[in-house]
């Protein structure tokens, strides 16, 4: 038995067809019951009404033949809460299990609003120097019997294992503090259901708050979503933002990603379609514009200011992504005065030919406009000077796939990009062609630029894809 844990309580496992709680379903229902009377055990199959996709089959053993003949959800809903009822509901990253059933309940008819206890985040918390604390680590770091690994009471057991094996290394004194610390509840703003604080996952994605009539607020990123939320309410008395945020917020959504990538792209996105009331930052970027180096019939290189969005990142010679001409025009005219470039030859200004520049009037320019410079030699110069500005070219001869995965929260993403344009991000391998193949035209946005070119740099993994 246990010391530690307060009883009566649950040990859950679900085998679901995806990782999205609100879309996919459960397909296998494991359960260890720990109170008074001692501890026992309930499994079942469960027929998720959906088909089972080919690499969930293949993850977890169970089959659309196995769940044809199992009951539905809806069929076993009423003993599966009587069983759950008034039980700590335990689970490995709770948020997932929890916030399936919940969804299944609700689609029942019945109420789902369990205290919570996360083995994840008490792994964390009782072996802080460890760095992996998803099952499978769990299992070779305290040589956990397993039988079959991915099957709903197999996995609830392994937990039922590590509870124990944790208390027996480190007293249940130690775990009792740890399970209460994680018990505690934050302070939530007074308009706010209460039970969306059990709802909230602990994996990266995007929130969004939302005020009266529906009026999107805010619009924020996180690696943990939950906490990111709760530190908001727990800052609203040191700033009068997070405060005004608090007062004004009546609902709360989100998406989650299996990474930091996957967040940092929908915020970008969402931010800069919904317009929300409180983000400063990345919402407009105007009429994006760059620099583009062609070269004359001199063989003179001349910049001239293009559209960003009519390039779709696909020009070489591109330099520094402006809000506007204007601003395009005034960063090249103070690098043309720090490197003593011509106003003729950079095309800020218009003079006959072989007449001066007014830098070359002051002595700020070296004078091809009045020939004692070569075009070979201010082309140096000029790209010496645009160098810092430099786009990258797309490295890729197509379109190819970012993958991010998530152990833990058992996600998976392809983010399909082309030409430094986000198309849209895949949870199956089969949706990539249908993002291939939309209609809508690929936006180039400086805020993907830069966040992609920043993935290249940390070598996030890239697959190549099929044109569409």
């Amino acid at each position: 038995m246990t010391r530690a844990l307060p009883l009566p309580a649950a040990i859950v496992d679900l085998e679901t067809t995806g990782g999205r709680a609100t879309f996919d379903r459960i397909t296998e229902i494991g359960i260890v019951e720990i109170d008074e009377a001692g501890v026992r055990e309930w499994s079942s199959l469960v027929n998720p009404g959906v088909r089972i996709p080919p690499i969930i089959e293949r993850l977890t053993g169970i089959t659309n033949d196995m769940v044809a003949g199992a009951p539905t959800f809806e069929e076993i809903a009423a003993e599966l809460h009587a069983r759950l009822q008034g039980r700590l509901f335990i689970a490995h990253n709770v948020r997932f299990d929890h916030g399936f059933l919940r969804n299944e309940f609700q689609r029942a008819g019945l109420r789902f609003n369990p205290q919570l206890l996360c083995t994840v985040r008490l792994s964390r918390a009782l072996y802080p120097h460890e760095e992996r604390h998803g099952l499978d680590a769990l299992i070779a770091r305290h040589r956990l019997e397993m039988e079959e690994r991915h099957r709903a009471l197999a996995d609830a057991r392994a937990v039922w294992q590590f509870l124990q094996a944790a208390e027996t290394e480190l007293g249940a004194d130690t775990v009792a503090a740890a399970i209460l610390r994680q018990g505690k509840r934050a302070t939530l703003p007074p308009a706010l259901d209460p039970a969306v604080i059990d709802a909230l996952p602990e994996t990266p994605g995007v929130y969004l708050f939302y005020g009266d009539n529906d009026t999107l607020l805010y619009v924020g990123k996180s690696k943990n979503i939950r906490t990111r939320v709760l530190s908001h309410f727990a800052s609203d008395h040191t700033s009068s933002r997070e405060m005004r945020l608090c007062q004004q917020v009546r609902r709360i959504d989100w998406q989650e990603t299996a990474g930091e990538l996957g967040a940092l792209l929908r915020e970008a996105r969402l931010v800069k379609e919904r317009q929300p009331l409180m983000n400063r930052q990345l919402r407009r970027q105007g009429q994006l514009c760059s620099l583009l180096l062609e070269e004359d019939r001199d063989g003179l290189l001349r910049p001239r200011v293009v559209f960003a969005r009519d390039l779709k990142g696909r020009a070489p010679r591109l330099y520094g992504l402006f809000p506007s001409p204007t601003a395009a025009k005034t960063a090249l005219r103070d690098l043309a005065a720090a490197h003593r470039l011509c106003l003729v030859a950079t095309g800020l200004e218009k003079q006959p030919a072989g007449r001066a520049c007014s830098a070359r009037q002051v002595k700020r320019c070296d004078g091809w406009c009045v020939g004692t410079e070569t075009a070979q030699q201010h082309n140096v110069r000029m790209l010496q000077a645009l160098e810092t500005l430099a786009l990258r070219t797309w490295p890729f001869d197509g379109p190819v796939g970012f993958i991010e995965e998530n152990e833990e929260a058992g996600l998976r993403e392809l983010h399909v990009v082309n030409h430094w344009c986000w198309l849209g991000t895949a949870r199956d391998d089969s949706d990539v062609p249908e993002i291939l193949a939309s209609p809508a035209e690929p936006v180039f946005d400086r805020d993907t630029y830069k966040l992609l070119v920043s993935a290249l740099q940390k070598k996030v993994r890239v697959v190549r894809l099929p044109p569409a």
